[in-house]
């Protein structure tokens, strides 16, 4: 058995007929969440895969007046508008920030290149880490007209392993120029290229959200 397609079919099929939205599709996520964690508490206790699906639908209790709002709220384009543009407008703010961190970085780089010598001349790119990690978070956590918005946490840590990857290039950049030496600059960076790259792959792997729309 499957447990993750049957606790997500078992959880569209309770919103089957709901309109869609970014609002529901936050909600069954963490509906799903909640269903796996209740799920692999059952099978510490003994039960197999089956029993602890039919435990945790019964936990979970009667949805029908959580269903009946949700399909109220599906049926009401104002509060669907309100919902994304709040959060639209924090990321949008996050976008404006990172561009502005990752432009200062480059101008700085750029302009300290010609007047300090020597390796704190590319102390300044940090501003393109952070930068970077921003704006990574902030697109992710943007519902556009194809796509809904990325769960935070998730979003929050493909954020992390962007910033620890750009990390990796500032570190074996600032010691390569520092040294003069190859091998430094990419031992120096080579256990953040490692972690950041690690974290990325298993985000991509254990993606079993599907958010288009």
């Amino acid at each position: 058995m499957n447990l993750t397609k049957e606790v997500r079919k078992y959880i569209d099929d309770l919103f089957s007929d709901v309109g869609k939205s970014q609002q529901l599709f936050d909600l069954k996520l963490e509906l799903v969440t909640n269903m796996h964690e209740r799920i692999k508490d059952y099978k510490k206790q003994g039960m197999s895969d089956e029993e602890a699906l039919m435990e945790a639908k019964a936990s979970i209790g009667d949805l029908s007046g959580l269903v009946e709002d949700m399909r109220e709220h599906g049926q009401n384009q104002a509060k669907q508008e309100v919902y994304s543009s709040m959060t639209n407008r924090i990321s949008t703010g996050g976008i404006v920030i990172s561009v502005m961190l990752i432009l200062f970085g480059l101008m700085m780089t750029l302009s300290m290149n010609f007047i300090v010598p020597g390796p704190a001349k590319s102390g300044t790119s940090i501003f393109i880490v952070v930068g970077g990690a921003i704006l990574t978070y902030s697109l992710l956590a943007r519902e556009t007209s194809k796509r809904y918005a990325m769960d935070r946490l998730r979003a929050g840590l493909y954020a992390l392993s962007t910033g620890i990857i750009l990390f990796a290039i500032f570190v074996g950049v600032t010691s390569g120029l520092a040294t003069k030496e190859l091998f430094i600059a990419f031992s120096s960076s080579a256990f953040f290229v490692v972690v950041g790259v690690g974290l990325l792959v298993l985000l991509v792997l254990t993606e079993q959200v599907n958010r288009k729309k």
